[in-house]
């Protein structure tokens, strides 16, 4: 059964953000708030957490999994980045972006597009999140909480406890968060492509 903890959407507490951190390092996986909407996480190393993050979004192996970053220095450690493409987004970060880059080797390979050895990242600009990654020390591998079937992510904690509450160890609730996931820019190649528009203002990429 899942923990519910209820989080305040500006200062979240020190004690519940510890908590959650707890469940992460017991290799546990967590719904919680973004500046786009809910997601679904688990730490960097928990193969099990990844399993069940595709059994509950029914995912293939092509799907690519975000790590959710607190800041650039966390996020420079997974991908590779010219000085072109971090201009680019340093402008739009923190943010409902997530960018699909080349990834170094402290990515974990299960992480990895089979075929482009790419990986996404993210650094969000919500309290809650934030707090979480400070705490952590380590980014979220994470994925929008859309479940199969649906055309919008869930926006109230009470219902994903409701429909998850033996699918996932705690939900974290500060309130609505948005139905729209981040939009998804691929820098993989030399010119950026939107790959889904969401959240973020996509023009600065167009």
């Amino acid at each position: 059964m899942a923990s519910y903890l209820d989080v305040h959407p500006e200062n979240p507490q020190p004690r519940t953000i510890a908590r959650v951190v707890d469940l992460l390092r017991a290799d546990g996986l967590v719904a919680y708030p973004t500046d786009s909407c809910f997601a679904l996480g688990c730490q960097l190393g928990n193969r099990d957490g990844l399993d069940r993050i595709r059994e509950i979004r029914h995912l293939d192996s092509k799907h690519h999994f975000t790590l959710v970053c607190r800041d650039f220095a966390q996020l420079g450690q997974f991908v590779q980045i010219n000085n072109a493409v971090f201009r680019s987004l340093k402008a739009a970060t923190p943010g409902s972006y997530t960018f699909i880059l080349p990834a170094t080797k402290e990515v974990p390979r299960r992480l990895l597009h089979p075929r482009k050895k790419t990986v996404g990242v993210r650094i969000p600009d919500h309290p809650v999140a934030q707090a979480l990654l400070a705490a952590l020390g380590e980014p979220l591998v994470s994925s929008t909480l859309l479940l199969p079937g649906e055309t919008e992510p869930m926006t109230q904690g009470w219902e994903i406890k409701e429909r998850l509450d033996h699918a996932v160890d705690a939900v974290i609730d500060s309130g609505e968060c948005g139905t729209l996931p981040t939009t998804v820019v691929d820098f993989s190649t030399d010119e950026p492509e939107i790959v889904r528009y969401g959240a973020g203002d996509p023009t600065r990429f167009e």
